[in-house]
């Protein structure tokens, strides 16, 4: 009787799984086949489980399309070097925070802390962004989000979790703490840095807001503000649907330049995420047993 019980379990257990699945990867291949279907199909919504009249002209004129190639560009900059000022950052801080010997550390946690539950807000922000003169520059991107205190609290909960002994030793052979935390800390923390690289990475990929408040050089915008054009206002997408229609003499609608950008935009993600998703779940269980 028990293990029908099992077998009960297990089967609503995979049916569930599955249907999850589905709903997941579904709006994927969605996209997909939307994009490579002819303009008339998809506009017509005849595209549901097969792409209709296959052709790649929505990615050809997405290639062609000069700002949307440099908003691309200027998304992987931004992720790149916002991703490497992330990690130095939040290392530096949390580090002297995992030592419990420093001086005024519990005022200085409570002090970065703080800033998780009260902030200055949006026009306040822009005061200081614009007083430090960022503004319409790509340090506006990079310099007002350097640190996320909640991913900070993770990195110092792993580094207060490397054996005090490690420490100990290696000062006690000379070397300061600036070494330690080279050769030691940072050698023994590499989960946790991927955990960062992929959190960090994700937020500044997908991140548009800040782009939209501090820039206005449309040079400077990243993909995701073409994207905002694309998807909402539908701008973008009709000048690129008639340069593809006069280029290869197929009409594009604008339907499909929408969804072959989501698509473009997301693939380094999807790309990405594999290989570090083990990180991912460790890093999420870093605070839950000690804070």
């Amino acid at each position: 009787m028990q293990s029908r019980k099992f077998s009960y379990f297990d089967t609503i257990n995979i049916i569930f799984m599955l249907a999850m699945i589905f709903i997941t990867l579904y709006p994927l291949y969605y996209m997909g086949i939307i994009s490579i279907s002819s303009g008339s199909s998809a506009s017509s919504g005849e595209v549901f489980w097969r792409p209709i009249d296959i052709n790649f002209k929505a990615y050809s004129v997405i290639i062609n399309d000069p700002a949307i190639v440099r908003s691309y560009a200027n998304t992987f900059f931004y992720t790149a070097a916002g991703v490497l000022i992330n990690l130095v950052m939040t290392a530096l801080c949390a580090y002297p925070l995992s030592r419990k010997h420093m001086y005024g550390r519990s005022f200085l946690a409570l002090f970065v802390v703080f800033t998780m539950f009260f902030d200055g807000g949006l026009i306040p922000r822009y005061m200081v962004v614009h007083a430090l003169g960022m503004v319409n520059t790509v340090w506006a991107i990079l310099i007002p989000t350097a640190i996320n205190v909640f991913n900070m609290i993770l990195m110092r909960t792993f580094f207060e979790d490397i054996p005090e002994a490690l420490h100990e030793s290696a000062i006690m052979d000379g070397a300061g703490e600036f070494r330690v935390f080279m050769k030691i800390v940072l050698p023994l923390s590499l989960p946790v840095m991927a955990t960062m690289f992929l959190f960090y990475a994700v937020a500044h990929w997908n991140s548009f807001f800040p782009a939209l408040i501090y820039l206005n050089d449309k040079e400077l915008y990243p993909m995701q503000i073409i994207l905002r054009n694309i998807v909402i206002s539908g701008d973008m997408a009709s000048q690129s649907a008639q340069l593809g229609a006069a280029e290869a003499g197929l009409a594009v609608m604008t339907e499909n330049i929408k969804y072959a950008c989501v698509f473009v935009a997301i693939l380094p993600v999807l790309v990405i995420y594999p290989f570090v998703q083990k990180y991912f779940v460790q890093g999420a269980m870093l605070g839950s047993v000690k804070g």
